[in-house]
């Protein structure tokens, strides 16, 4: 039986020999922001003139008259721009963030990086999360699995002036989040408003490929009307059957787990409100797993 190969990431020393200073940072920033060469984000302009301050650049084609110009550094619009924090400092929160399986806090980052406050760390982690939700899928296809699962605190374990009253079986603090997972691929996870047969169905559409050869669920009634425009089969958890030869959940079941320890373990409670900044940074890492440069191709998305 075969071993999958273990994908190494950039180590610490590693990172710390490539990026000495923020220059270096900024190097790497124009090559993969701009790998065919430098143009100007604001008309797509190649012929910009290169200023006295490094990494700085003047386009006259977009300015009024053509006289003076636009001028735009290497971070402008990208999630560094107007930041006190230098670009090294960035850098090496993205590194730490990527390396966690299970994610790292937002404290954590505080302690370890000496920032001023935590709302910095804070404000950083979430912006980095922004730019790590790519909203740019290919429609999943081969054998596929679709499943939902439920994040936030149980009422039984809550203080009795802080139960909370759901609606239709849901607890009000509980978030729904439905993913799909491509065998051997990449996954897709969404929070939703409600467990609806019509919002399973709207997300399987958007995400999933008619042409699978599988679409793989468990027996929750708001996947009874995926067949037959889906090759659709489920098994019957509650039955205690889980795998029923190619039928099963178990790969999108093991992506909700890593989420689960990462929310319990690592962050402790994430608000509805964030909750999906989280997922993508959970995703991202997932369908990253076998890059070997996992590093950069984060910092094109910023």
């Amino acid at each position: 039986m075969g071993t999958s190969k273990r994908i190494h990431q950039m180590t610490v020393p590693q990172w710390e020999k490539a990026f000495p200073d923020d220059d270096s940072c900024k190097a790497y920033l124009v090559k993969h922001r701009w790998p065919e060469g430098i143009h100007c984000p604001r008309c797509g302009n190649t012929e910009i003139y290169e200023l006295a301050r490094a990494f700085h650049w003047q386009c006259t084609a977009c300015a009024p008259g053509g006289s003076t110009g636009y001028r735009f550094s290497v971070t402008v619009g990208t999630i560094f721009e107007n930041s006190n924090v230098g670009l090294r400092m960035w850098f090496r929160v993205i590194h730490r963030m990527l390396v966690s399986k299970k994610g790292v806090s937002a404290h954590q980052i505080y302690r370890e990086m000496g920032f001023g406050s935590y709302r910095t760390a804070w404000y950083m982690c979430h912006r980095i999360r922004v730019a790590l939700a790519d909203e740019n899928f290919r429609k999943l296809i081969g054998i596929v699995e679709v499943d939902e699962t439920y994040i936030g605190g149980h009422n039984k374990n809550r203080h009795w002036n802080k139960k909370t009253a759901g609606v239709g079986g849901l607890e009000a603090d509980k978030s729904v989040v439905i993913g799909a997972v491509q065998r051997k691929g990449n996954v897709v996870a969404r929070v939703i408003e409600n467990t609806k047969t019509e919002t399973f169905e709207d997300f399987v559409r958007e995400f999933v490929s008619t042409d699978v050869s599988l679409l793989a669920t468990d027996e929750h009634s708001g996947y009874r009307r995926l067949s037959p425009e889906y090759p659709h089969h489920a098994v019957r958890h509650q039955a205690k059957n889980y795998v029923v030869g190619a039928i099963h959940t178990n790969t999108i079941e093991g992506f909700w787990s890593i989420i689960k320890r990462g929310v319990v373990g690592t962050f402790h409670k994430v608000s509805r409100k964030y909750l999906p900044l989280y997922v993508a940074e959970f995703q991202f890492r997932y369908n990253n797993r076998e890059n070997p440069d996992i590093f950069a191709s984060a910092i094109e998305g910023c």
